[in-house]
């Protein structure tokens, strides 16, 4: 069997990925060793940036059915009293969609899969185990053998996506290897189901205790998570005894009666903090978990996969279709990896903060903590969703590697739906027809951002009237007017495929 992009993983990222290439028409299968979706909850939160991308697969309104909205973070001592409250505003953020959301694994993995059936050129294969993967200059030899019958087969692919998780084997069969940038705690995660109203604040609850630091969110109508730090010499498996469960969860629950409170899933994790050293090695690439693994106090972990797949697929579809250099994909992991270690890095120094520092953090924390939400500005950066831009060369033009607003644009649609996975001229001005021709010929969708519009006022912030946005809504090139764009690219037709000033 030949195919031209086969993904190793029906995860959150495979599927993500599946669908953004499938939408560009790139054949993809999609090997799964289990039968259908992972029925144990995991990832629960995805902010703004991420619920674009769920927009970019027609899946925003089904998602918004099966997601619960998060009010914003308190930060509570050890005595669960509350030390600061950061409350954020309802309605939606720049990019049309609720800064912060809460859900439940499976119930996004079936929707990524029914998504995926509107989608012929992606096929979907459970209960199948790959055990190897080779490669040479002409393409890539995954061997599979099916769970059930035990047949094996050879599949021939032009590419491979390792979307296997943390304990990937295709970063194995790479040769690639973790870096480790400390940060080990065992924690103990619970997810609860009752009919029963806790009657909490809708927001994250982030219990700043170095003794026993928790954390506790309501992620649906009916479903609520904590997550326990376990002391030394406690194992995840002590807590199956029910007594000693419901006493660690009694501060919130100590008015209903156990018998409503059904134990959906009682896990030991070890968070950790690591970084691929290669996400790439010649044809076979590497995704989420398999590139990185970060502690989840932002709610970082399933998005940054998410975040993967929209960098590669656009690319990923170019250089199959021949409108794209070969050399694009190098720019995967140059961009893709500062961004997902600086998110690393800010969660573990939010743990750190959290979980540490004895008996004078708790002091510390107690006297600084209520201030915090008084610093003038602090609140909405602390609930802001804007990840930090892609690494880039021109440290000056700050709008460079950052991702334009998802605006609204034209007759009350939104810049993704205008663009529809292409290039993207923004301008407040109207271009001159020399201008306007090499956007035409380039395949480009010109969006005028007339005043007041969120897009006039975000360009005029950047100190910029015109951008080229590329089709992950990463800004490539931003300045004073589309003239003087069309000067700096040459070739403005052509340029739009080169990225040498971003990828390093």
């Amino acid at each position: 069997m030949n195919v031209p992009v086969v993904i190793v993983g029906a995860g959150p990222t495979g599927l993500t990925a599946a669908s953004l290439l499938g939408r560009y028409g790139v054949e993809c299968l999609v090997l799964e060793r289990w039968e259908s979706v992972f029925p144990q909850p995991r990832a629960v939160h995805l902010d703004d940036e991420v619920h674009r991308i769920l927009g970019r697969l027609g899946l925003a309104g089904e998602f918004a059915a099966i997601s619960w909205p998060c009010h914003g973070l308190r930060l509570l001592g050890p005595d669960l009293r509350v030390l600061a409250e950061f409350r954020r505003a309802p309605g939606h953020g720049r990019h049309g969609y609720p800064q912060a959301a809460m859900f439940d694994q499976p119930d996004l993995e079936r929707l990524l899969r029914a998504g995926l059936r509107a989608i012929p050129a992606v096929t979907v294969r459970g209960n199948t185990e790959v055990t190897a993967i080779e490669q040479d200059d002409t393409g890539v030899r995954v061997e599979v053998t099916d769970r059930i019958s035990g047949a094996r087969e050879t599949i021939h692919a032009d590419y491979v996506l390792g979307c296997d998780g943390a304990n990937s084997g295709t970063r194995s069969a790479i040769g690639a290897s973790m870096t480790d940038l400390r940060f080990d705690q065992r924690w103990l995660v619970v997810d609860i189901a009752t009919t029963a109203d806790l009657g909490e604040w809708e927001g994250v609850h982030q219990v700043c205790d170095p003794g026993r630091a928790a954390t506790y969110m309501r992620i649906g109508r009916t479903r609520y998570r904590w997550e326990f730090q376990l002391l030394p010499g406690e194992r995840g498996d002590d807590f199956h005894d029910r007594d000693r469960l419901h006493r660690l969860i009694a501060p919130w629950t100590e008015d209903i009666p156990v018998d409503e409170l059904q134990v959906v899933r009682l896990a030991e994790y070890t968070f950790r903090a690591q970084v691929a050293d290669r996400w790439r090695d010649r044809r076979v690439f590497l995704l989420g978990d398999a590139a990185h693994l970060t502690p989840p106090f932002i709610g970082q972990g399933m998005g940054a996969g998410l975040r993967d797949g929209l960098n590669l697929a656009w690319k990923l579809a170019g250089v199959l279709d021949g409108s794209l250099p070969e050399q694009v994909l190098d720019t995967y992991q140059a961009e893709r990896g500062p961004h997902a270690a600086a998110m690393i890095r800010t969660a573990k120094l939010v743990g750190t903060a959290m979980t540490e520092g004895g008996r004078l953090g708790n002091l510390i924390r107690r006297v600084l903590a209520p201030r915090l939400a008084l610093v003038p500005g602090l609140s909405a950066q602390v609930l802001d969703g804007e990840t930090p831009p892609l690494r880039r060369r021109r440290l000056g033009r700050s709008l460079e590697g950052r991702l334009c607003p998802n605006a609204v644009v034209d007759s009350g649609r939104r810049l993704d739906e205008v663009t529809a996975g292409r290039f993207a001229v923004v301008t407040v001005d109207r271009p001159a027809e020399p201008e306007r021709a090499a956007i035409d010929r380039c395949g480009a969708v010109l969006v005028i951002a007339e005043p007041p519009s969120d897009l006039h006022r975000w360009l005029r912030a950047g100190r910029a009237t015109a951008a080229v946005v590329r089709p992950d809504g990463t800004v490539l090139r931003a300045g004073r007017g589309v003239a003087q764009l069309c000067r700096e690219l040459p070739r403005f037709d052509r340029d739009l495929s080169r990225f040498s000033e971003m990828e390093r």
